[in-house]
């Protein structure tokens, strides 16, 4: 397996993908009860199979990541060969930017100097979707980008 088993609750909200892609192995659904019933190894082998062509379709597409830690934010965009990084570290004790209480205070003092900025670039390696699902092992979310755009632009001030 490539990256991760879906959970239970992914593999029911992808039902109807699941079956399609049984059926293009040739599988119906009397098989399918069948294979789990009495090859539960295969069955197993079948989800990871499955997991893996989901999981590599989520991460094609992915154009931007983020993981908020206490006192780190790190904002990542994704393009073809590379990707890129603005992390924001908080100096000021006793504020923890995973709550709502602290999201809040970097919302309205990301400008003063208890806020820190930094930016980088890393190219990826041959593995590109790999690379990606490790910064989401790593507590990153996929997103639309909107915090990576906004502090984007208060970098290249």
């Amino acid at each position: 397996m490539k990256y991760a088993r879906l959970t239970k609750e992914q593999l029911e909200e992808l039902h109807p993908e699941f079956i399609n892609f049984l059926a293009t192995q040739s599988i119906t659904g009397e098989e399918w009860a069948t294979i789990k019933d009495k090859q539960p190894e295969v069955a197993e082998e079948e989800l990871d199979i499955f997991s893996d062509l989901v999981w590599e379709g989520v991460l094609q597409k992915a154009e931007f990541l983020e993981n908020i830690a206490p006192q780190q934010l790190f904002l990542f965009k994704i393009e073809d060969t590379e990707m890129h990084l603005i992390s924001l570290k908080i100096l000021k004790e006793g504020i923890d930017i995973s709550t709502i209480k602290g999201y809040q205070w970097l919302q309205q003092n990301f400008a003063e100097d208890s806020v820190e900025f930094f930016t980088a670039s890393k190219a990826f390696s041959a593995k590109k979707s790999e690379d990606i699902f490790a910064l989401i092992k790593q507590g990153a979310s996929i997103t639309k980008g909107e915090l990576y755009r906004f502090f984007e632009g208060m970098v290249k001030q």
